[in-house]
């Protein structure tokens, strides 16, 4: 029988130090973010496809359901591949269970127009599959440095497709694994007020 994870109702130790909401909202929201720091080990398909499953359920114009995902895990021949895809700084996703690049279909299914907002669906589908991972205690790190060209060519990217990111998944581990100049940066980042991204009428 598949294990229930349970939703956490409070702030996670580690973000309460560092983020506090203006408004009562679910934690969850708050209690995802972007470690880096990972062990390495294998995950099995339980512990991510269940990601993949919440990302399914995202909202999209004309339920077009623009997004895709390429993923390699580190018994797979072409996880390689996927590393050597990545830019310098972001080396320490090697140590990630599961790579993985998302793409958009950049048309729509049903006239074949171009479909001005896939990046944006594709983006709630992101947004989705990171919620579930933080819900699932994993560390899921979305990923802009990396070779996008290469990522459509190796992989096998068609026409109408546009690459939009990379992410890492795996299992936590302590920010002492990062390189030095990381280390410090292994915490929850605060967010601009209200004030600053929400304008009433008109943009101030």
């Amino acid at each position: 029988m598949q294990e229930t994870v349970p939703t956490r109702r409070e702030l996670d130790e580690d973000v309460a130090d560092h983020r506090s909401p203006d408004y009562d909202i679910d934690p969850l929201f708050v209690n995802r973010w972007s470690p880096r720091a990972m062990t390495g080990e294998p995950l099995k398909e339980d512990d991510f496809l269940p990601l993949f499953e919440a990302a399914r359920w995202a909202p999209s114009a004309y339920n077009n359901q623009h997004w895709r995902f390429v993923y390699a895990t580190r018994e797979d021949d072409e996880w390689e591949t996927f590393v050597d895809l990545l830019s310098e700084g972001n080396a320490w996703a090697a140590n990630a269970g599961v790579l993985a690049v998302i793409l958009s279909k950049t048309t729509f299914d049903h006239n074949g127009e171009p479909a001005p907002v896939h990046s944006f669906d594709t983006g709630a589908a992101w947004e989705n599959l990171a919620l579930e991972g933080a819900r699932r205690g994993l560390a899921v790190h979305g990923l802009a440095g990396f070779d996008y060209e290469r990522a459509a060519a190796e992989l096998n990217v068609p026409e109408e497709f546009a690459v939009e990111a990379m992410f890492a998944v795996g299992e936590r581990a302590p920010p002492e694994t990062l390189p030095e100049e990381l280390q410090e940066r292994e915490q929850p980042s605060g967010r601009k007020p209200i004030s600053e991204i929400v304008f009433q009428g008109r943009f101030e």
